[in-house]
């Protein structure tokens, strides 16, 4: 049966054509290169030092990329159902990466070669165009999240992840929302609270 008609990769097509209307003949050759995989929390999908040479679709579950400097972790990403995750140097330049990736829940992903994608990317147009679409939505949001992080104050800041991640909240650590906002966890909780 066609995984896209039998729903085992339902998230990943609502995230996908959440982007860009890709067609079920085109979701079916993408589908063909993935591998599946059912990962424990706490599974180091990616690690930093390393080529992976694989792009995840997250059907279930959810994940932080994250950065160690001087032993300390910062959390640079969360991804969820319908979301990719992947090390950009890996992706873009056949490098080692610097990012570690972590499930912080059970999980279910499909993993694809990084040259299988290259390979769509090059023969199929909406493919192509979803994958400069996302790329593109994940540059202009780093972009404002840099921004605000040199510009806004960090109540401003939290006040804006929570409208746009509030699952987020309830899914992390809240050590790991604190890094990703730049803030102590100690803040972070008198946020949320007052107290």
């Amino acid at each position: 049966m066609d995984k896209t008609m039998d729903g085992s990769l339902s998230n990943i097509t609502k995230g996908i054509r959440a982007l860009y209307p890709v067609s079920d003949a085109s979701l079916r050759l993408l589908f063909e290169k993935f591998r599946r995989l059912e990962l424990p929390k706490k599974t180091l999908v990616i690690k930093a030092g390393t080529i992976d040479g694989h792009v995840y679709f997250i059907e279930k579950g959810f994940a932080r990329s994250y950065c160690l400097h001087d032993g300390k972790e910062t959390t640079i990403w969360f991804s969820r159902e319908g979301d990719i995750t992947f090390a950009m140097k890996d992706l873009y330049h056949n490098e080692h990466g610097y990012e570690n990736v972590e499930l912080l829940e059970d999980s279910i992903l499909y993993a694809i070669e990084i040259k299988d994608l290259n390979s769509l990317y090059e023969t199929n147009i909406e493919i192509a165009n979803w994958g400069r679409i996302i790329h593109q939505e994940c540059l202009l949001y780093m972009d404002q999240h840099h921004n605000a992080q040199l510009f806004l104050p960090a109540k401003e800041r939290y006040e804006i992840f929570l409208k746009e991640s509030p699952d987020v909240i309830q899914r992390a650590n809240l050590t790991y929302i604190a890094s990703y906002l730049g803030i102590t966890p100690q803040y972070l909780s008198f946020l949320r609270t007052g107290k």
